[in-house]
């Protein structure tokens, strides 16, 4: 049985999930008392009918047993259940923004009222600090649409992944922040940019203006070169350690031009290799206004 943990910060999309997960044939349990996990496995493992994919959602909502959560998922490991752990999360302005916007209560208001939202989610996070240092999958759904989420859910979880290395590559603008799920980040900000050559500036890393202009400097094919070395020896050291999920980010300043160039060709560099990549460019889209 594949058995999934889905824990994280409340408003971070655990429903979502959970859908995306149910629309791929698992079977999910949610809000259940960390304390009731393990009894609750080895039901399903010795059920007449076998359940192949089980995910167990655990959250703030189960109260004051929550804090025994971390321990108990380590002694189900200690006993030699198989399972992995993914941690939604998203910054804690996005998070305030999405209570407002659905005007539900943050779960540990209902204990301790006087907190205040941002008092909360300030608490929940300390909260889950033990759960997350022990995530397998880590996601950042803040810049994150729901059918993006449940796109992830599927190039993770879905039949025939179990096993396989998925590697997540993409492009964003540090003037939007950088992504906090990156495994590694490279910046491009020190190569020349388009954005100054007035003919090149309402392209972007996608078409061939602009690969011509960037690479037309050699400082520029030198490091894709030194990039693209660096990630050939390094992926199957991960991979051989066991790694299920590898995100790898690439930023310029405002993510349309050089970081979604250099996404984009290393995309199909790995592709061509074997490698299960899956690309997106975050910033792409948000015009081209303002310093890039």
């Amino acid at each position: 049985m594949r058995l999934l943990i889905v824990t994280g910060m409340s408003g971070a999309g655990k429903s979502i999930v959970t859908d995306a997960l149910e629309d791929m044939g698992w079977f999910c349990a949610d809000n259940l008392p960390p304390s009731l996990a393990p009894t609750f496995v080895r039901l399903l493992e010795s059920a007449a009918e076998p359940v192949e994919d089980c995910a167990i959602v655990m959250d703030a909502r189960a109260g004051s047993s929550f804090e025994e959560a971390a321990l108990i998922l380590d002694g189900m490991r200690t006993e030699g259940t198989v399972f992995s752990v993914l941690f939604l999360d998203a910054p804690d302005e996005v998070l305030e923004r999405r209570y407002k916007e659905t005007r539900r209560q943050h779960p540990l208001l209902a204990r301790q009222p006087s907190l205040g939202l941002s008092g909360a989610i300030a608490a929940e996070r300390k909260l889950m600090e033990p759960l997350r240092a022990r995530a397998d999958y880590y996601l950042d759904t803040g810049n994150l649409r729901p059918s993006e989420c449940k796109e992830r859910m599927a190039e993770l979880f879905a039949a025939g992944t179990q096993g396989v290395m998925q590697i997540h590559l993409n492009s964003f603008g540090f003037k939007n922040g950088a992504p906090h799920d990156a495994d590694m980040i490279f910046d491009v900000r020190c190569l020349p940019n388009p954005f100054y050559i007035a003919e090149l500036k309402a392209h972007t890393g996608l078409e061939k203006c602009i690969e011509d202009f960037v690479f037309s400097f050699p400082e520029s094919r030198e490091m894709y070169n030194r990039i693209q070395d660096l990630l050939l020896f390094s992926l199957p050291l991960h991979k051989k350690e066991g790694k299920s999920s590898l995100t790898i980010s690439f930023g310029c300043t405002g993510g349309k031009h050089r970081s979604v160039l250099f996404t984009r060709l290393l995309g199909e560099k790995l592709k061509e290799d074997g490698w299960p990549v899956h690309v997106s460019h975050r910033d792409i889209d948000k015009g081209v206004h303002g310093r890039q």
